[in-house]
């Protein structure tokens, strides 16, 4: 079965970086697109950036710039590193697997989440 378990959230100032992963299992992993998402308290969740099966990616306009999504094929990881964290970049970061190989065409599994807590 799909299985998508995020990691390497934690608590840092502003300014400073964190490179959150998803390691995947149960399918094709270079196959499918992938993504970012992530949910504040009180807010809904937001897509952060996807990366298509071919390496297109796509940035919300709030991180563009400062973050960077990308995937190793051969270890079925997907990364997402995050520089000049703001404390509005709190929130549970979600990975996501596309439903094929464009991030067009949405996302059907989700992984558990993993917290990032920017402090001001």
């Amino acid at each position: 079965q799909v299985q998508l378990v995020e990691s390497g959230g934690g608590l840092v100032q502003a300014g400073g970086s964190l490179r959150p992963s998803c390691a995947a299992s149960g399918f094709t992993f270079g196959s499918y697109s992938m993504g970012w998402y992530r949910q504040a308290p009180g807010k809904e969740r937001e897509l952060v950036a996807r990366i298509s099966s071919d390496g297109t990616t796509y940035y919300a306009d709030s991180v563009k710039g400062r973050f960077t999504i990308s995937r190793d094929n051969a270890k079925k990881k997907l990364y997402l590193q995050m520089n000049s964290l703001k404390p509005e970049d709190t929130a549970v970061y979600y990975c996501a697997k596309g439903r094929g190989s464009s991030y067009l065409l949405g996302v059907d599994y989700w992984g558990q989440g993993t917290q990032v807590t920017v402090s001001s």
